[in-house]
């Protein structure tokens, strides 16, 4: 499996900037502030990279999809749904 990252690497100390009234909020809830950024990060992260691949494999999706609109699928004949 492609992983975004080292989960092994060490953690590192962090300044970090956020709205006072959210911190107060989340520490009254106990929410564990490093693996919620971390979770926010990995998310943010795999979107970034799927949106850049789209963008550096746009041509080759392109022409697939082109080739496939005029000469079907190889599973055409094997489709049972319209």
């Amino acid at each position: 499996m492609h992983h975004l990252y080292d989960e092994k690497a060490a953690k590192k100390p962090t300044n970090l900037s956020i709205n006072s009234d959210l911190l107060t909020k989340a520490r009254q809830l106990n929410v564990n502030l490093s693996a919620t950024l971390e979770r926010a990060l990995e998310s943010e992260l795999r979107r970034a990279e799927q949106a850049a691949w789209k963008r550096e494999n746009h041509k080759a999706i392109d022409e697939l999809n082109r080739l496939a609109e005029e000469n079907g699928l190889f599973s055409d004949a094997y489709r049972k749904f319209g």
